[in-house]
């Protein structure tokens, strides 16, 4: 399994490659709140995923998780960058 650090992040080219999908599919699942939403990397647009966050979702799609199993980890991962979450 990929261990991604916490301070390794993803352009939207290295997500396209780790899920498979497009950027109109990775961007429609953010809205669908499958895909957790991008961070802003500094220079205004430039923008990333953290990796660890990016390889969760992985794990849960190859465990064969539902969408909405899929959404509450989402959903964790989120809180847990918003409120500098504990692992």
């Amino acid at each position: 399994m990929f261990q991604a650090r916490d301070s390794d992040f993803l352009r939207l080219p290295g997500v396209g490659r780790s899920t498979g999908v497009s950027r109109s599919t990775t961007y429609r699942r953010i809205t669908e709140g499958l895909f957790p939403p991008p961070v802003p990397l500094g220079g205004g647009r430039i923008v990333g995923w953290p990796a660890r966050e990016v390889a969760a979702v992985n794990e849960g799609r190859i465990r064969g998780w539902s969408d909405a199993k899929v959404r509450a980890l989402v959903h964790r991962l989120v809180a847990e960058r918003t409120a500098g979450g504990t692992r």
